[in-house]
């Protein structure tokens, strides 16, 4: 067991043991480095001032990624290398990112720039991005920036000049360097730093975190920390003891078996948005806007399942898809369908010293239409208000079965039953023979009002997405029926049975 925290900062390994288990890595850089060109903003993960770049060997490529420093703890930061907006200028000048953000004009106040630097020199290092990327590329990469002063504009333009040629920095030509030296730091030892009363935790097995977990049914399971992070910058929770999963090997397994998924509960939302994107491309249209490029990078599918959230956005479509759930704990491993999972508002079907360990997504079968819309008042890095997955099994042009779950409508995620039930039988062609499970919303649901919605646009939002999705199953034209994205007309013949 090892009682240090080690990471790579400019080129060689610090290695921390007086680290409190909730200190962050903004006030470490800030307060212990005073590395104060990483900024404050929100403190909530939202604005991207604080974004650094967080390098670890995937495969046998080093990636860089976008993280939000505010909301990520200094443990967490384990066997990775942390690169902020001071490290990137090389010995002949500014880094390509900044020189364009000068060249262009950038910055004004100069606030929010070193977290939209370190966005696009995440970018800029990605070796999968084409060159020059397009103006869709570069946005999705800033939408987790915020800046109230240069409108984007000249922003987007020094993005296109900085990344129109691969990248050639001192990040790159490090590479193999660096990529060794991460492999060395990825030991199989399990950390734990601190006291039994009080510690950062990081074991590296299954098991060692079943034991340990047992020993301390009182601790916080921590994976992105992307909702943890939150209570401890806005609520102030006095957390003592921290159990961090990010090192559990084979925890964010992602495995292929053939009619289904297996998504491990570390899985981040970026790793794992491949394999779930393939299962329907409206899965994909919606992790594209959760959160923001620095939130995927961190959060986890599993912490978004096991956090039990009302609007979390993907249990409503993995409940659709017919998910099971797999927990996990020293005396026994047992499953269950995800609806089951969530019982009350904040309560879920979690034992003592019980963890997520993953989730089995059913691929969709030739004869079944799955759709998902999120309903948010901005279209990016925003919470939904609504919404609404649909899976529809078709024969001969009618609907056999039906599975319909919504986030925002309830104080769990759920399953709307009375309305899956007046679907069965129904053509999804004729709207008077499927009027019937529209006005069965207010038998499953009795949504509130809230900041992000009242309950009567809830309702009527829940009612006028079961027609869109029952529209587009029928056929209806794509272009006016997508709000973006597109799906190939092949595929919704062959689901509606055509």
């Amino acid at each position: 067991m090892r009682d240090t925290i080690r990471f790579i900062r400019k080129g060689r390994v610090v290695e921390v043991r007086d680290v409190a288990p909730t200190e962050t890595l903004l006030d470490y850089l800030r307060l212990r480095e005073r590395a104060c060109g990483t900024k404050e903003g929100c403190n909530e993960g939202d604005c991207g001032a604080c974004t650094v770049a967080v390098g670890s060997v995937e495969g046998d490529r080093l990636i860089y990624r976008p993280v939000n420093a505010c909301i990520q703890f200094v443990g967490q930061l384990d066997g990775k290398e942390i690169v902020t907006v001071e490290d990137i200028a090389g010995p002949s000048g500014l880094h390509p990112v900044q020189q364009a953000m000068v060249d262009h004009h950038g910055s004004q106040c100069g606030f929010c720039t070193p977290g939209i630097v370190m966005s696009l020199f995440s970018l800029y290092q990605d070796a999968a991005r084409e060159t020059p990327p397009s103006r869709a590329v570069i946005d999705e990469w800033l939408a987790g920036n915020l800046c109230r002063c240069t409108g984007y504009r000249p922003i987007v333009d020094a993005a296109r000049t900085a990344l129109a040629s691969p990248a050639d920095d001192m990040f790159t030509r490090s590479a193999e360097a660096t990529t060794g030296v991460l492999q060395f730091l990825a030991d199989d030892q399990d950390v734990f730093v601190g006291t039994e009363d009080a510690f950062f935790a990081a074991p590296r097995s299954v098991e060692a975190l079943a034991a340990l977990y047992g020993r301390h049914p009182d601790a916080t399971l921590v994976a992105g920390a992307t909702d943890v992070g939150l209570w401890i910058t806005k609520q102030f929770r006095p957390i003592r003891k921290l159990i961090h999963l990010g090192r559990v090997d084979g925890l964010d397994r992602i495995e292929d078996l053939g009619p289904a998924l297996i998504i491990g509960a570390t899985a981040t939302y970026e790793a794992a948005f491949d394999a779930l994107a393939a299962v329907d491309p409206d899965v994909g249209a919606v992790l594209r806007r959760l959160g923001s490029r620095q939130v995927r990078a961190s959060g986890t599918i599993g912490g978004n399942i096991a956090n039990g959230s009302p609007i979390g956005d993907t249990p409503p479509m993995l409940i659709a898809l017919g998910a099971t759930l797999e927990l996990v704990s020293a005396e026994a491993n047992r499953a269950m369908p995800l609806e089951e999972f969530f019982l009350d508002y904040g309560v879920q079907d979690r034992r003592p010293s019980e963890f997520v360990a993953g989730v089995l997504v059913p691929k969709l079968k030739d004869d079944q239409v799955f759709r998902a819309y999120k309903i948010s008042k901005r279209f990016d890095q925003d919470i939904s208000a609504v919404l609404g997955a649909f899976l529809f099994t078709l024969r001969d042009g009618v609907i056999t079965e039906a599975r319909v779950a919504f986030g925002g409508m309830a104080a769990i995620p759920k399953r709307a039953r009375a309305v899956e039930e007046r679907l069965v039988g129904v053509s999804p062609a004729s709207a008077a023979a499927w009027s019937p499970a529209i006005e069965a919303f207010a038998e499953d649901f009795q949504p509130l009002t809230d900041m992000r919605a009242s309950a009567h646009y809830r309702l009527e939002t829940a009612r006028a997405l079961l027609a869109k999705a029952l529209l587009e199953t029928a056929g209806a034209p794509t272009s006016r029926t997508r709000v973006v994205g597109h799906r190939e007309p092949r595929q919704e013949a062959a689901h509606v049975g055509a």
